[in-house]
């Protein structure tokens, strides 16, 4: 039975419910009410609930994850953007600024009330735009559109590399003589292994990976596994919130867990990052753990993040499709890998946003969103569980491999200990046209600046880069300016879709992507 969120997602659906525009921070309505009723419509106690809870408790992170999906959603977003006040935690915590930070990097980080403090360009999303201390040199806080898409990618890449280890060293004890085997997945390769009759594994041939085989996709130098480590560490190393979240404390202590929104950790196979613990006493979720973040904030942040929006592609004109070919001779899509497919997706929706000079209202872009969800109706009363259809979803124009790779002197960074680090990710290409300064560090002003930046393992691809003609060049950065972040409150979408006419467009009336509708009750807005 189609669902009426299917429907919704086709376009038979009208506006159900006007709900503010929020734009940037957020403040919180039921502290600081403003005329323009701009702002997040519940308070932080409401958007806790009765904490993690499970399917059969109302308004519990489980149940609204589970039954209200795109609630969930919203909900994340609101917390993504919420200005956290002193009262509710928010402050240094981190050593306040004070201690050896050779070992503690955190102590370095900048001090903010919210995500969208560091992560808020364009306005209103999940973007770029922070700087961050983490080391003497900082770093640009890097946009987190399709960070979900990232997770699974990366996680899927590495049961692939794991997969192929277990059948090397079961083929190796089978045979008694070694065997050696490429590690190959979604079209990269990962240098190779060599498995012994003896059980042991020779690593000394993987590459752009530690030994351990785990892809790490977040964090400019790959340390961080997964979206819900990659939250809590900031929380508190930024905002001075603690967050002991009982899916992290259980797997960094050996065991294994699956987080609300289907990402496995598991502490005996991979190091999972412990969360800080608190010693203020604070316990708003009742589940016996000390933090001033409870599980239910986390799992909706996670599920929010794990549905963000790809970034947008612009405008494609016989100029960017040129230069969409010169990067790929050049030899740029060897480690800029343009598509990956996901073998098993967990969202329950995609957003696809693309150039439309007709429906794009108020920036030329035009949102279209896909369910990807069934229905079970439990038998308990309440609304039906909706389900992830978990199919393939190819990834478009992600550019990247998830490797690490050394480019060269220009892209070293110092370490507070004195060292350098050396090898970093390749950064996904996607939302170039949007981020600049570029390179980890912002250094480079331009895209110009930052392609003739490149050497050591992409010394080859500089080289052709810079012997191209003018017009070459500028061709490949037109084709990299026209992939694009964008403002999802100021983006007209099939949820949305707005209208000129409207009055006082356009500040009102340019449309939108607007979860609203697709709540269970649209008229209980976030």
């Amino acid at each position: 039975m189609k669902s009426r969120y299917l429907a919704v997602f086709f376009g038979l659906a009208m506006f159900m419910v006007q709900a503010s525009l929020a734009h940037g921070q957020l403040v919180d309505n039921s502290l600081a009410p403003n005329t323009a009723k701009a702002g997040i419509n519940k308070s932080l106690a409401d958007e806790i609930g009765p904490g993690r809870g499970d399917l059969m408790t109302p308004n519990s992170s489980l149940f609204i994850i589970n039954r209200d999906p795109f609630r969930s959603v919203r909900r994340g977003r609101q917390l993504f953007q919420r200005k956290f006040t002193r009262a509710q935690g928010q402050g240094p915590n981190n050593s306040d600024g004070a201690g050896n930070i050779n070992v503690t990097g955190g102590i370095g980080a900048g001090l903010a009330d919210s995500c969208a403090g560091c992560h808020g360009r364009p306005r209103g999303s999940a973007g770029a735009g922070g700087d961050v201390a983490t080391r003497p040199d900082s770093r640009d806080a890097p946009h987190l559109f399709g960070l979900g898409l990232k997770e699974m990618l990366a996680d899927e890449m590495t049961s692939d590399m794991r997969a192929i280890r277990a059948q090397a060293m079961a083929d190796a004890k089978k045979k008694g003589s070694a065997v050696t085997r490429q590690l190959l997945t979604k079209g990269v390769a990962f240098g190779s292994i060599t498995a012994n009759p003896d059980g042991s594994v020779d690593t000394s041939g993987v590459s752009g990976v530690n030994a351990d085989l785990r892809v790490r996709p977040f964090f400019a130098e790959g340390s961080t596994i997964s979206i819900r480590e990659f939250l809590v560490g900031p929380f508190r190393n930024e905002m001075g919130l603690m967050a002991a979240d009982p899916d992290l404390l259980q797997a960094s202590a050996g065991g294994r867990v699956v987080t609300p929104s289907g990402m496995v950790l598991d502490g005996s196979l991979d190091k999972i990052e412990a969360p800080p613990l608190s010693d203020n006493g604070a316990d708003p979720d009742g589940d016996g753990i000390n933090n001033e973040l409870p599980a239910s904030l986390v799992d909706h942040e996670e599920f929010y993040l794990l549905h963000y929006f790809k970034p947008a592609v612009y405008q494609q004109t016989e100029t960017t499709r040129k230069g969409r070919r010169l990067f790929e001779k050049i030899g740029c899509g060897s480690c800029h890998v343009a598509d990956m497919l996901i073998e098993h997706d967990r969202r329950v929706a995609d957003m696809e946003t693309v150039y439309d000079s007709v429906r794009g209202n108020m920036n030329h872009l035009f949102a279209t969103a896909t369910a990807f969800l069934h229905e079970v109706n439990d038998g308990s009363g309440f609304p039906s569980i909706k389900v992830p259809n978990g199919g393939p979803f190819l990834v478009k124009d992600i550019y990247t491999d998830f490797k690490r790779h050394d480019l060269g002197p220009n892209f070293y960074e110092r370490n507070y200990d004195g060292t350098l680090q050396k090898q970093f990710l390749t950064r996904p290409l996607w939302g170039a046209g949007t981020t600049s300064p570029y390179g980890h560090d912002g250094r480079s002003i331009n895209l110009h600046e930052v392609i003739l930046r490149h050497g050591g393992e992409a010394l080859a691809s500089q080289t052709a880069y810079a012997r191209l003609e003018q017009e070459g060049q500028d061709a490949i950065q037109a084709f990299l300016n026209s992939l694009v972040l964008f403002p999802p409150d100021d983006t007209a979408s099939t949820l949305d879709p707005g209208n000129r006419s409207t009055t006082n467009f356009p500040q009102f009336g340019h449309g939108s992507i607007k979860l609203t509708v697709l709540f269970n009750d649209p008229t209980d807005p976030e």
